[in-house]
């Protein structure tokens, strides 16, 4: 593994999402730790933690910290772009997880080069985090205190019971849980329905403008005020995209609700602040993950436009890297192959004049050795990648076609086209082929950039003994977890799956 991590190379997240999570944890000790040899870009691999770190440091980044638990978490939770889902205590886990610890680093060294270069300061990312901070501080409110713990007594279960089902139906635990979420449904609705009542107690709202048509759109001016607020106005340029986001909102009355819900969210938002709710664990976790994620987002959309190519250069470096673009022509082939030339012949007219199948004559008389189980079948080939005579004859060939004989090292073939698919991306003035070698070429210049930073700005390093200690104490709990509960591995997959989302 430590050789893997020597060679780490950055893949450029383009069209790829960032999953970032926030990290905590406990800390003890102080230690200084060798520094990045900026000359070659080479990554120091250190064994120790810093004070203020969570215990499962795996990686540092400049000052930012890549945990286990962030990764883990990245693995458990969703299908991954061109990765698939390890299982645990398999060495494909540990592939994936080196994977995506590369793609966290870059997208460190992303965030930490924005940050460096003032975009956190740009109106359009200041605008997103004011929009997600009020949305998270209203809905957690609405959830912690408008609504809040939803309590369901054994008492009640019985009540319910008694009054709605028939006694000759066994109370089971899997009924008296279906109980319980009938009734906290119930009471929540209840408390959902009181719920613009009690939070506007002792507030003034008025909606002004009651004809919000959106036929008269293009003459409203920014300034004009639809509502107030406790005095305070709301103005059409504040509301306007979110009454003109939705398709949905297409009436006037439909409007006028979207701006009594917006009324409600400024007062569950500045109330929310005034009860504290912005140390709340869960707001300060999804608050920093949505505005590293945002910037690096920002970042690259901005880097990836001042690296937009001119035509010139998509043509030249298409000419440069054709081999790398090009897909090229495949045939799916079925192959018979015999000692002799002869019998070869003889064969080909036998099943030219259907008197015996290629199938058949692949299971009786082909002399490569799985031929009865593979019927000769040997999969998509493409140009370059077989033997040179063999070859030719098979490119020149139809699909359905038989050709041959031709030797080779191997002995006497007959050869049958499947099927084929046409070459692609061979011709530059193609939009298709355009658009592939934009993006190639996007990916190639933003890589460079990403490793550039890695070589010349900010530190990594690894801990590549925790990385090794924490994987084999997950492989352990693994099997321990088997052996006790004598679970499937989907049952225990699925357990971590709610630990993650618990924290735990």
């Amino acid at each position: 593994m430590l050789q893997i991590l020597r060679n780490m190379i950055f893949i450029a997240p383009f069209g790829l999402s960032v999953w970032l999570s926030a990290c905590s944890g406990d800390s003890n000790g102080s230690t200084s730790i060798a520094a990045q040899n900026k000359s070659t870009g080479s990554i120091s691999v250190t064994t120790e933690r810093r004070v203020g770190e969570p215990l499962d440091t795996i990686a540092r980044v400049g000052d930012q910290v890549i945990t286990f638990h962030e990764i883990n978490t990245m693995i458990n939770s969703a299908a991954i772009v061109g990765l698939s889902m390890p299982e645990l205590g398999s060495p494909e886990r540990d592939t994936v997880r080196i994977t995506l610890l590369d793609k966290l680093i870059t997208a460190n060294l992303l965030y930490l080069d924005a940050r460096k270069k003032g975009v956190d300061q740009n109106p359009e990312y200041q605008q997103a985090l004011e929009n997600f901070r009020n949305g998270i501080l209203a809905n957690l409110y609405r959830s912690k205190i408008l609504v809040g713990e939803i309590e369901v007594s054994d008492q009640d279960i019985q009540e319910f019971y008694k009054n709605n089902i028939s006694t000759e139906t066994e109370l089971t635990d899997e009924l008296r849980a279906g109980i319980e979420a009938t009734i906290r449904k119930k009471r929540v609705k209840e408390r959902t329905a009181s719920m613009r009542e009690r939070l506007r107690e002792g507030h003034t709202s008025v909606i002004k403008v009651t004809d919000l048509d959106p036929a008269d759109d293009e003459v409203r001016s920014d300034d004009d005020v639809l509502a107030e607020l406790d005095g305070v106005s709301i103005t059409w340029g504040e509301v306007r995209p979110s009454l003109q986001r939705s398709h949905t909102l297409n009436s006037t009355q439909a409007r006028i609700e979207a701006l009594e819900n917006i009324i409600d969210n400024r007062l569950m938002t500045q109330k929310a602040k005034q009860a504290g709710l912005e140390q709340d664990p869960v707001y300060q976790a999804r608050f920093g993950e949505f505005s590293k994620t945002r910037l690096i987002n920002i970042h690259r959309g901005q880097l990836l436009e001042s690296m937009e190519p001119t035509s010139e250069e998509i043509k030249a470096y298409y000419d440069a890297n054709k081999e790398k673009i090009v897909v090229k022509e495949v045939r799916k082939l079925q192959m018979l192959v015999v000692e002799t030339e002869e019998e070869a012949e003889a064969l080909k007219k036998q099943i030219e004049a259907r008197e015996i199948s290629f199938h058949k004559a692949v299971a009786d008389h082909s002399i490569i050795p799985d031929a009865k189980k593979t019927l000769g079948q040997i999969g998509w080939v493409s140009e370059g990648s077989g033997f040179p005579e063999l070859e030719k004859e098979t490119f020149l060939l139809e699909a359905g076609e038989i050709g041959g004989p031709v030797k080779s090292p191997s002995g006497w073939h007959l050869v049958r086209v499947l099927d084929q698919r046409d070459a692609q991306y061979t011709d530059i003035n193609d939009e298709q082929t355009i658009k592939k070698t934009r993006r190639m070429y996007l990916d190639e210049k933003l890589n460079q950039y990403v490793i550039d930073l890695r070589k010349n700005e900010y530190p990594i390093e690894i801990e590549e003994e925790m990385i090794s200690k924490l994987s084999q104490q997950e492989i352990d709990w693994y099997q321990e977890m088997l052996q006790k509960a004598q679970k499937s591995p989907e049952e225990v997959m699925e357990q971590i799956k709610k630990l993650q989302k618990g924290g735990g």
